[in-house]
Formats: C-alpha cells, structure tokens, sequence
C-alpha cells in the first residue's frame, strides 16, 4: 500500500518574499515549505525551474534542459554580492529599480534579468579577485562543482558563452562552422571566451548551492519538480546533438478541449531511432540531472513519450504521429519512461496524462505502476446520461489527485468553487480521494481566481502571477495561518 499524502502545487516564481527582488527565489521555497509543512502538507510541486531565453517567461520553452535559471538567485544572500556592500551598494537608480520591482503586482522578468545580470557580474569580479586568485575554500568548491558537473555543464557554459557574444540570436544564425558545432570552431571559441565560459559556470554554481540550501531547509517537505517534454531548438542539447533532432517540423497536440486547432509548441521533434542508436543517453543525462534536483517529478506530455505530433513545416504535408503504430509506440513509450526512472536517487514519477490518451497508453501506465492526474472536475462518468462526477474516493490508489494544473482557471472561477463553503466541500473531497497523492494548487487554498497560464494565449499576463504577501510573511500573517490551520485539520482527519 502506497503512503497517503498530500502537497501543494505553486510555481517558484511566485513565491516571492520580502527580500527577494521582484521573483520566486530559491531560498523563498524553503520559507513557503515550511509554512506548506505547517498547513500539514508533505510535497511541494513547482514548475520547471530551466534557463529560459532572455526573452522567454514560459518555463516550458527552456533553452536547456539541465542548468538553472539564474533569476532565481537570491542576490541578498551571495557572498560575493554581500562582499561589495549588499543593497547598500546599489547606486540611487538600482536601488530604486529593486524597489518597483518588489512593489510590481506582476513578475517583469525583463527588469528582474536586467538588474540581476548587472550585480551577477560584479559579484563574479570580485569572486576572481578575491577568492580564485588566492585558492581560497570557496574557489576550491567552484573548483570541484566544475569537475563533478562535467558531464552537462561543460557543453551547456559553451554555448551559453557563443550565445552571447552573438548577441543572444539563435545559434542557426552563427557562422557557419560554430552553427554547426565543428568540433575545432568550438575549441577555438573556448580559448577566446575562458573568462565568459567560467562566468557562466559561476552562476550554475552559485544556483546548486541556493538550490541545495533550500531543499535541506525543506525538509521533511519534499520538493517535486516537472520535466518538460522537449526544450527549444536554441539549447546546447539540440546544437550539440544536431543529427537527434529535426528542423523540417515542430512538435504540439492536435485539436483537444483547450483549442480547436491544436497546438504548435514551436519545438523541434527528436528522432527517436537516432537517439535509440545512443541507447538514449541525452534521455539518461536528463533523468541523472533531475533525480539530482528533486525527489520525484511530474512527466510533462506523457503520451508524447509513446508518439509525438508531428507538424512539418511544409503546411502542404499534413500533421502525423510518430512513430506510427500501437506496438511501436508502446514500446518506445515504456523504454523512455523507464529511462526517466533510472536517475540515483531513483525519483518518484506523476505523469501528466491529460488531453486525449489514447487506451494503450493507460493500459501501459498501469502495468508500469505510473499514477497519473485525477482532476476532479474532469472525471465523470462520461457514457452515462448528464456525466456524473466519479467520487473521488473511488480513484485507483496509483493516482494523483487535484483540482486544477497551471493551465486551467482555479476552482473559484467555477460554478462548484465561488463560496468558501463550496471550496471547502471540493478540497475535502479531494483529500479524501482514493489516490495516494493529492496535489491542492495554491489559488485553491486561498479561492484565488488568479490563472498562471492560459493556453494557446500569447499576451503579458501568462506566467506573471506571484503571491499578494511576501511569503516570508506566512508563518505569522493573518491571512496566512487560519487557512493553514484548516487544511492542516482536513488532511488529517483524511489520513493523509
């Protein structure tokens, strides 16, 4: 029998406290696990935590798929940064510009990375004139981070150095050689750009420590992180790894409840042979790198797993799956679900196997044991007459149960979640579910009607939310601890 648990699902970029400068940082989820610990909740899930292009906010369209975004360094708490004098530091226009930002009502990613970037910089400066130069501890740390994250940060500071001096465009756009990752055009960029190559080593160093620093402050709450099904086509994975992907096509889901028209994720499909050639180790390096960062994680488009959707770029040629057929698909489905699985710690594994899921697929995911999402408004009992709601309490136990994901409106923008009393029956039937992991998203909590992201919606609201207190307000707030208070009586009197 599986333990009964229950979480709360929030993005780190909305986590944001008093100290940090206008976003979700990373020592912000260790303050907002211990008040999720305090409300009686054993997991937090958060959104995928990748570099994003500069330009980018959506999570889901990372430029690589292993280093961290270094907007959620927490500037306040770097040596380096407090070395130069802290906050106190800033001239009249920065400490304004960090004053704006925590006052913002919404995320501006743009004036965040701008600021950081600045301060980054001359912390790494003084970080080479102060500590490497003289082989303190801290460069020997640097040192060892260098050579025990070898295997993807190498590849990764490369490209992010190439990236930008060609000022941030897209490596298709590079000269050729470089464009094409000739291994002699790579190695003479690496002699020109050694000091932008450790700069950016520095700042995935500077992220693991913050990274592993929060997680150890969370415990017991474990921390859940969500594996994008692809990243874009500017990553050091697909330019180092040309032959594994295609550029005649993109990848997305056809028509299904959230668009008429499907979906065009924009990203490039991988070849599946070619990577099976390779017994998949750009795969395997994904699943050692996020076993590392989480203690499990949820498999972002698990059907795409088993066929991708496939829409070339030749509008003439219609869209097709791939590869094709049932016995094809569910083989490479189940190899690749078991190649995620194979990180050390083995992590624990949610898929999210929402939208149209073809019945093999939930055929293979139960002989794997791979529990998938249950959102209560969407199971029913569809073939019979009104589509009756299932009682949650009758879920498989090998499920995740929730009411809501990123991507749909929060339960107080429903007809069942407008009054507290209404909320409280959902969130109690929720934890009463029958599935041993419940996932409560954190406007459910509150009845917050705020959406993180609507989808097939390109405007300036999506992936911008961030909480209306500091989270370092939680433990003693007034609007904060009576909610605590309540789902901490609920989860218990459900045995979770």
């Amino acid at each position: 029998m599986m333990r009964r648990q229950s979480g709360i699902s929030v993005p780190l970029f909305a986590l944001a406290s008093r100290q940090s400068w206008g976003i979700g940082e990373f020592q912000d989820l260790a303050v907002f696990a211990r008040w999720a610990a305090e409300a009686g909740q054993s997991v937090v899930q958060i959104l995928p935590i990748n570099e994003m292009p500069p330009i980018e906010r959506s999570p889901y369209s990372a430029m690589t798929a292993m280093a961290l975004d270094p907007i959620y360094i927490s500037l306040p708490t770097m040596v380096d940064f407090e070395g130069l004098g802290g906050e106190l530091a800033l001239d009249a226009a920065d400490a304004s510009a960090v004053r704006r930002l925590r006052a913002a009502p919404r995320i501006e990613y743009a004036g965040i990375r701008r600021l950081k970037e600045r301060w980054l910089r001359r912390s790494f400066e003084r970080f080479l004139h102060l500590e490497v130069s003289r082989g303190s501890p801290r460069a020997a740390r640097f040192d060892a981070f260098i050579a025990d994250e070898a295997w993807w940060l190498d590849e990764y500071a490369v490209f992010r150095a190439l990236h930008a001096l060609h000022e941030e465009l897209p490596w298709q756009l590079w000269p050729e050689p470089l464009a094409r990752a000739e291994p002699a055009a790579v190695k003479a960029a690496r002699g020109a750009l050694h000091l932008e190559i450790r700069y950016r080593m520095y700042l995935q160093w500077i992220a693991a420590e913050q990274w592993a620093d929060a997680k150890r402050l969370a415990w017991p709450t474990r921390i859940f992180g969500d594996l994008p099904f692809m990243n874009a086509a500017d990553s050091p994975d697909v330019w180092a790894r040309q032959d594994e992907f295609r550029f005649d096509a993109t990848i997305g889901v056809p028509p299904d409840a959230f668009s008429d028209t499907g979906q065009d994720w924009g990203l490039p499909p991988w070849r599946w042979d070619t990577m099976a050639a390779t017994d998949f180790a750009w795969m395997r390096a994904r699943a050692r790198r996020y076993a590392a960062l989480y203690d499990g994680f949820r498999i972002d488009h698990l059907v795409g797993l088993y066929r991708m959707y496939i829409r070339p770029i030749d509008t003439a040629v219609p869209a097709f799956f791939e590869p094709d057929g049932e016995p094809a698909q569910t083989r490479l489905g189940e190899t690749m679900i078991g190649v995620l699985g194979s990180g050390s710690p083995t992590p624990e594994l949610i898929a999210e196997d929402l939208g149209v899921i073809p019945d093999f697929v939930r055929a293979s995911m139960a002989r794997l044991g791979l529990p998938g999402l249950k959102v209560l408004r969407w199971e029913r009992q569809w073939k019979q007459p009104g589509t009756p709601l299932i009682d949650p309490r009758d879920y498989p136990e090998c499920s995740v149960a929730t009411t809501g994901t990123h991507d749909i409106e929060p339960l107080a923008s429903t007809a069942d979640g407008q009054t507290p009393e209404q909320r409280e029956a959902v969130l109690q039937a929720l934890l009463s579910a029958g599935s041993y992991l419940s996932l409560i998203p954190l406007q459910d909590v509150f009845g917050w009607t705020d959406r993180i992201n609507t989808p097939a919606v390109v405007d300036d609201i999506n992936w911008t939310w961030r909480l209306p207190w500091p989270v370092d307000t939680w433990l003693d707030g007034p609007g904060t601890v009576a909610p605590a208070d309540l789902l901490r009586g609920w989860t218990r009197a459900a045995g979770r």
